[in-house]
């Protein structure tokens, strides 16, 4: 399918108040979803524009029906809907993001670290699909159990972690690394009436745990008998509590009698549109017979004829109270986005809380902000990065607000909440930090309390290589980062059963890092068996401070020390360790075997990056030791030049060898390699490959490295036959081992 990129809308929404739809509120949309995978809905009905702005497609884009068949995207759906929004000037809302329902079935067939590089490739076409996106809801229905999906979902995305909601911190940051213009939504069902408190629990950490969450959703199903106090009081409660803009996301009333649908919709309705903090409301379906409803008796038209209540929605919506109530987002577009990101929601009395303030402006210039814990003013910041530290002296929960300042005199306002404890302050388990490049004790993580630098286990510092490791349970380690740039990890485990897994993550004050894959611990033997396992971080590691968090997502291993070594820089000619890799994709095992380390369990799509030194420029041969289960895996290679060229050297076919038999494959790489420090890619064309090393050998020396003047270069001078030269000999030298060339 051909790729198609959209951009933003030029004039979105600004048409709202000149057309003829319902909602003539320049800061409010009055939307609805698509009908049976169509936008007008026909048999009589007015067409989709003549009555609402703003449309979210009821299935289209959600995962499911998008990339049904594994690597194949369907976005004609999506895309009718988008381009309609597109095409009347008015908002269109991408629906489902993350949901543990309607998510792909083969989905259910991978691996925790397999699910998360989909989520991300998932992620990835959809930004390139969409380049830009007005309003997402990021997050579908994720409160406890609802959905049947959620616990496989919330595993892939990384459990609940250091603050209970890490899998959805995640996908918040995903989107909004993609999309941040867009207003992203939590959305959520049984959310105004029977699951209210939770729901306040679930937004309320995201927002105080500094997550890029823009608004919240309620679905608004639930409705039909509320009553207009109750519903007051209920919606009072949630913003009291989350300070947000919110969204009615889903709103509908599925009853057979007139009557009754007519009275909810008039005890219902202008109570949510009139909230000067609700920005919009979406109902779910108008076409009777054709909802989600029992019957489809939520729609509004029946027979092509409009029901009570929407006789009565079109003459509330010509009211002066209508058209002119306030709207958290003018023009529905979102002009700040400010997020409050404390280093942890938990902290000890005296112990100074590192702070950042997210901020950013769409059209506006910040001049400053200010920070503030309950009403006392912890700091005034006029230049980027927006940080600063708090220091409580007294316990409880203390609420931050950053009111943010715009050279126009504007102000926006973003809360957050950190609960102070009186106990042991954070400090490193010694008096000296442990280095990278260096080894960490497992049981020697910081001192502190429990939930701040520890969580489920022994304060006691039991020997991690004597007590089993719990599911949930994580430690953080504060390091000092001597050499930057990327590392692997080396852990010493044990495990008498398969099962048990782990991550390593840091709590930066930008977002939440997964530093490595969900790697799994193998069975060893015994529980006093220890093997290493090795993993890649990710992500390259800047000098200075950090900390890491260990996080088991699956108890019942041991673990004794962390080694953590700099990712080597391979010479060519000479051998690439493929287990040594810069970074690399969801879901590539590193495991022991062929005598040392292998990738292993790769599938297509999946990548690796090594860093490279080409010593000696010239014609190459290769020799990659490998093997494979399957007659179809596959390799190609690319070397990726400093200037960002990339230059495709050859596709290497792996031998049915069996997964433990492994061979030599060689050939020869149809590019000349240019001297130099460059990227090596490694891109899995054919799942099933397992690959040890790769020998690369220099066939026939070419290379010349162009020296513009002999300042550039030192060292004994030889000519082309061996013979030393005079200083100031022009032409085709050997400097150092190198052929130059002097002019």
């Amino acid at each position: 399918m051909k790729k198609v990129l959209f951009v933003v809308f030029c004039a979105l929404c600004t048409a709202i108040g000149t057309r003829a739809q319902l909602s003539q509120n320049p800061n409010k949309f009055l939307g609805n979803i698509t009908t049976s995978y169509s936008v007008d809905a026909g048999g009589g009905v007015p067409q989709f524009y003549k009555l609402w702005n703003q449309i979210t497609c009821e299935n289209e884009s959600k995962w499911s029906s998008v990339e049904g068949s594994r690597g194949n995207f369907n976005w004609n759906g999506a895309d009718n809907a988008f381009n309609y929004a597109k095409n009347h000037g008015f908002t269109y809302k991408f629906h489902a993001l993350v949901w543990g329902a309607q998510y792909p079935g083969w989905l259910e067939n991978l691996s925790p670290a397999e699910r998360f590089a989909a989520y991300v490739n998932w992620f990835d076409h959809a930004k390139e699909h969409y380049g830009t996106l007005p309003m997402i809801d990021v997050v579908n229905e994720a409160v406890g159990n609802h959905q049947a999906g959620n616990p496989m979902v919330k595993e892939s995305l990384g459990g609940g972690g250091k603050t209970g909601y890490d899998w959805l911190i995640k996908a918040f940051e995903m989107a909004y690394e993609r999309w941040p213009d867009a207003i992203l939504i939590y959305n959520d069902y049984n959310s105004i009436r029977w699951d209210i408190d939770n729901y306040i629990t679930l937004v309320r950490t995201l927002r105080d745990a500094g997550a890029p969450i823009d608004a919240y959703g309620n679905q608004a199903h639930e409705l039909g008998g509320c009553s207009q106090s109750e519903l007051q009081t209920n919606l009072k409660k949630q913003q009291d509590a989350l300070l947000m803009p919110m969204f009615i996301t889903e709103y509908d009333i599925g009853d057979a009698n007139d009557g009754n649908q007519s009275w909810n919709y008039q005890q219902h309705f202008p109570v949510m549109w009139e909230l000067p903090y609700c920005a919009g409301v979406t109902l779910w379906g108008y076409v009777y017979g054709k909802t989600w409803t029992t019957d489809g008796n939520s729609g509004l038209y029946k027979d092509g004829v409009e029901r009570p209540a929407m006789t009565w929605l079109k003459e509330y919506m010509a009211t002066d109270a209508a058209k002119n109530a306030a709207g958290p987002f003018p023009g529905t577009k979102k002009e700040a986005s400010i997020y409050i990101r404390p280093a942890a929601l938990k902290y000890a009395v005296n112990d100074p809380l590192p702070i950042k303030v997210r901020a950013k402006m769409a059209t506006k210039t910040i001049a400053k902000i200010d920070l503030y814990a309950n009403d006392d003013l912890i700091a005034t910041m006029t230049e980027e990065p927006y940080v600063t530290e708090y220091t409580a002296a007294t316990s409880g929960t203390k609420t931050l607000k950053a009111v943010v300042t715009t050279t126009d005199g504007a102000t926006y306002e973003r809360y957050s909440r950190v609960t102070i404890s009186r106990g042991a302050k954070r400090e490193p388990y010694n008096e000296t930090l442990p280095e990278l490049p260096g080894t960490i004790k497992a049981e020697e993580f910081d001192k502190g309390m429990d939930g701040v630098t520890y969580s489920k286990v022994s304060s006691t510092r039991t020997s991690f290589a004597q007590t089993a490791t719990k599911d949930g349970a994580w430690m953080e380690y504060t390091v000092d980062v001597k050499e930057e740039g990327y590392y692997t990890m080396e852990m010493e485990v044990a495990s008498a059963s398969d099962g048990g897994r782990f991550h390593l993550a840091e709590y930066g004050m930008d977002d939440l890092t997964f530093l490595t894959s969900f790697t799994d611990v193998p069975k060893t033997g015994s529980t006093t068996d220890f093997k290493v396992i090795k993993c890649s971080i990710k992500e390259p590691l800047s000098a200075g401070r950090h900390v890491l968090t260990f996080l088991v997502d699956k108890g019942g291993f041991y673990v004794k020390n962390m080694t953590f070594k700099h990712t080597p820089t391979f010479s060519l000619p000479g051998v690439v360790e493929t287990e040594d890799f810069l970074r690399g994709g969801e879901g590539i095992d590193v495991i022991s075997a062929n005598n040392g380390y292998v990738i292993s369990n790769t599938d297509n799509g999946e990548w690796l990056e090594y860093s490279v030194d080409v010593t000696q420029a010239g014609k190459y041969s290769y020799e990659a030791t490998v093997s494979s289960e399957v007659s179809t895996s596959k390799f190609s290679m690319v070397m990726i030049e400093e200037d960002g060229t990339e230059k495709t050297l050859i596709t290497v076919t792996v031998p049915q060898t069996g997964k433990n038999t492994y061979q030599v494959k060689s050939g020869k790489i149809r590019n000349v390699l240019k001297a130099g420090k460059q990227k090596l890619r490694v891109n899995i064309t054919g799942a099933g490959c397992n690959i040890d090393k790769i020998n690369f050998v220099c066939t026939e020396p070419t290379g010349i490295n162009d020296v513009m003047n002999d300042d550039q270069v030192s060292g004994a001078t030889y000519n082309l036959s061996g013979q030393k030269v005079s200083e100031g000999y022009k032409g085709i030298l050997i400097i150092n081992g190198k052929k130059v060339v002097i002019k």
